[in-house]
């Protein structure tokens, strides 16, 4: 902490020293600079000092403002007077003239054709002398003498001028850097590897033109590292091909080792909430151990995937199974986010060991745009909110009467601002349903404001001139009108929180029917609190629910030692009693379609024994043991490869059945594995304009290295929350008092 705080004083006093030579600090910073000194046994900085760097004495920098007050003003310094005269190095210039001559002396110089040099000189000298006299009066002659030169113009004069233009271009041209420390081939070997991990790892938000910039060749020829001149070749070439190569025989070499997978299909569609990566279809894969390894990108011509037919989808699909392993069972399900009726389906009457899903985040998102349609409430909601946002937004007058009392509003609370919600009139204008969220949170802020505004005299007028003013006044005014803005409100917020959850956890295939039970649970609660009819309301999330549905679900729920339940005897059998009629029959169809035919018969006999044995107790309560976890709050099972793992160990009498289990309690049941940012996307399109086939291969090599990259570290965060928790960490107090003291 002593080292820490030692750095960031004297890191101050150079920003404050490097602003006061720039001519916005004080004077004295030109003569004094700060120094480290360092322990001579650790070689650690403990202490900062200011030197002098016209007698190199050395001072404590605790107070430099007095250091420049008793150092230079009192004459301390012997050197500081001696500065301000002619050094001996002059002394063959012709005399300096008096003030009451720099008219003629201009003239002169004009007449030689060397005004403009001279002027240069005359502007430059007075400059650096105005900061080292601004505070000494006793020097002030002396400073006016030194603004002139008297030159006669003839051959005499040619050295002093050429001395002149040297001390001009001096002025002009920084001092270069002093050349940084020799590095030996391995270490910047190294350097340059370790830069070109984090080039690639920046996943395309570092762009190619950056390796070219000024000041960047400059960190790097001040680090000892050559200039990058050839970086962007070597960068697309060697390098990328390198780092292209070790990664892929990484993620080879992890999937020869598994002894299945699962295919993710990621980018066919475009997220309910937030930026997609529209046109760009990513291809990962899902092993049993929990690892996610990437694939490939398919970037369909065009750049969009609206266009690609189902059919050209589903052959897409079955290219990338059968290029990621030879043996295409090892591919025991996919997941996709979109083409799930056709594609999907079509997959799995081809190859029956496949259990083939659409993305549930997909599925409890679509629920916003289903309640848009079909529940009338909604609809009014909207139409209503649109209709005030529509007289305000057209009509001056009620405009202005709105900012009034805004402001008004604002002032007492704190807050200030315009009014906020300005809309488009058009629902089908509002993308992803963002500006429906923002347009009812706006409404909320805003209705005890619109209560002033229409029962105002003033908003008689507007009621005279606009036929829209009366229904809106009376709107605005009805008991109803604010309750109908929460229901609504609060109804997209239910599906929106059950979304980023989604995304957050992951959830297995397992998961998927206690989440749509959670999913009713809550929706009822809401129709309660709002007085909402909930037979509409559990029509359309049946609906949903249904095209959502896959028997997988209810198959890995009976199959899953978390879900276990323990009946009146004590023992720990599977909920079938949570199973509708219909759902127990895709639990025998599916189990019997997942196996041959010779081990359909034995698959459905060894279902009976667990259905009516299940799990020794003493496993079934160490499977379900639960833990809070630290970043949500929630309980969850504490070891979430356990439900596989009883299976591969303790039931091992269920010869069939375990292995359908081990498989089915793996899945995923979300195709979200990592974003790309909008910056990389707008990088892969650009990279592709124009591109011939090396170019594109070359962009697949680096979303590949990238990814990988990606994920191995799993980096599923939002990087955009990253850096707001980086900024708002507020540790400036030490620069803050290197700043007063300058002051």
């Amino acid at each position: 902490m002593a080292v820490r705080t030692v750095n960031k004083r004297y890191e101050g006093l150079r920003t404050v020293r490097t602003k006061a030579i720039k001519g916005k600090g004080a004077w004295y910073w030109v003569h004094l600079e700060p120094i480290l000194v360092r322990n001579p046994d650790t070689d650690d900085p403990k202490a900062v000092k200011l030197r002098c760097n016209l007698c190199e004495a050395v001072f404590s920098a605790s107070n430099p403002s007095r250091t420049a007050s008793e150092h230079l003003k009192r004459g301390t310094c012997p050197n500081f007077n001696s500065a301000l005269r002619p050094s001996s190095s002059s002394s063959s210039l012709p005399p300096l003239s008096s003030p009451g001559s720099s008219h003629g002396n201009r003239k002169r110089f004009s007449s030689i054709g060397t005004s403009s040099l001279n002027n240069n000189y005359y502007h430059q000298h007075q400059h650096q002398h105005q900061h080292q006299h601004q505070h000494q009066h006793q020097h002030q002659h002396q400073h006016q003498q030194h603004q002139h030169l008297l030159l006669s113009g003839g051959k005499d004069d040619l050295g002093p001028l050429a001395m002149l233009e040297d001390s001009v271009k001096k002025l002009k041209s920084p001092k270069p850097l002093p050349p940084g420390p020799q590095l030996t081939k391995a270490q910047v070997d190294s350097a340059l590897g370790l830069l070109t991990d984090w080039f690639y790892e920046s996943y395309g938000s570092v762009s190619f033109t950056s390796l070219d910039h000024p000041k960047f060749k400059a960190f790097m020829s001040q680090v000892g590292l050559p200039e990058p001149s050839g970086s962007r070749q070597d960068f697309l070439s060697s390098r990328l091909d390198s780092m292209y190569e070790e990664a892929k025989m990484e993620s080879e070499a992890k999937l020869r080792d598994a002894e299945f997978y699962q295919l993710v299909s990621d980018g066919w569609k475009v997220k309910t909430f937030g930026h997609g990566d529209e046109g760009l279809v990513k291809f990962l894969v899902n092993l049993p151990n929990g690892t996610t390894l990437f694939r490939k990108a398919f970037i369909p011509s065009g750049g969009t995937t609206m266009a690609v037919p189902p059919a050209y989808a589903e052959e897409i699909m079955w290219e990338t199974v059968t290029g990621t392993c030879n043996a295409a069972k090892m591919c025991v399900g996919i997941v996709a986010d979109k083409y799930k009726a056709k594609s999907l389906r079509n997959l799995e009457v081809r190859f029956h060991w496949m259990v083939n899903l659409s993305c549930q985040l997909q599925g409890v998102g679509s629920l916003i745009k289903d309640f848009s349609k079909e529940l009338p409430l909604f609809k009014i909601v909207i139409d209503n909110c649109l209709k005030i946002s529509s007289l305000f937004n057209n009509n001056s007058q009620a405009r202005s009467i709105l900012n009034k009392f805004w402001s008004q509003e604002s002032r007492s609370s704190g807050w200030f601002g315009a009014a906020p919600f300005l809309y488009s009139e058009n629902l089908q204008n509002m993308q992803s349903f963002q500006s429906i969220i923002a347009m009812l949170d706006s409404f909320l802020n805003c209705v005890r404001v619109l209560h002033l505004v229409v029962t105002d005299d003033s908003y008689k007028l507007v009621v005279m001139e606009d036929a829209r003013g009366a229904e809106v006044a009376e709107m605005i005014q009805s008991m109803g009108f604010r309750n109908d803005v929460e229901a609504i409100n609060s109804l997209i917020k239910v599906i929106r929180t059950m979304v980023e959850e989604i995304e957050l956890e992951r959830p297995l295939v397992g998961q998927c029917l206690p989440l749509w039970e959670d999913l009713r649970a809550k929706m009822k609660d809401w129709c309660v609190k709002f007085d909402v009819p909930e037979g509409v309301v559990e029509k359309i999330i049946e609906r949903r629910f249904k095209k959502n549905y896959h028997p997988a679900w209810s198959t890995a729920f009976i199959l899953d030692p978390v879900y276990l339940m323990r009946d009146t005897s004590g023992k720990y059998l599977p909920p079938f009693k949570c199973l509708t009629c219909e759902q127990e029959k895709d639990v025998d169809n599916l189990i019997t379609r997942l196996v041959s035919r010779e081990e359909a018969h034995a698959a459905l006999m060894e279902l009976m024994k667990w259905r009516s044995e299940g799990l020794d107790p003493l496993y079934a309560q160490a499977v379900q043991v639960k833990q809070r976890d630290p970043f949500t709050g929630k309980m969850k099972i504490a070891n979430p490869h356990s439900s596989r793992l009883v299976w591969e160990t303790i039931l091992k009498e269920f010869t069939i059945l375990g292995k359908i289990a081990v498989r089915l309690l793996f899945l995923h049941a979300t195709s979200c594995g990592f974003k790309s940012n909008w910056s990389f996307m707008k990088w892969v399109w650009g990279q592709l304009q124009g591109q011939s086939r090396v170019g594109l291969e070359r962009v697949h090599k680096m979303i590949f290295v990238a990814a990988h990259s990606k994920l191995k570290k799993r980096e599923f965060g939002n990087e955009e929350e990253k850096e707001a928790a980086l900024f708002s960490n507020d540790d400036d107090d030490m620069l803050n008092e290197v700043f007063v003291d300058a002051h």
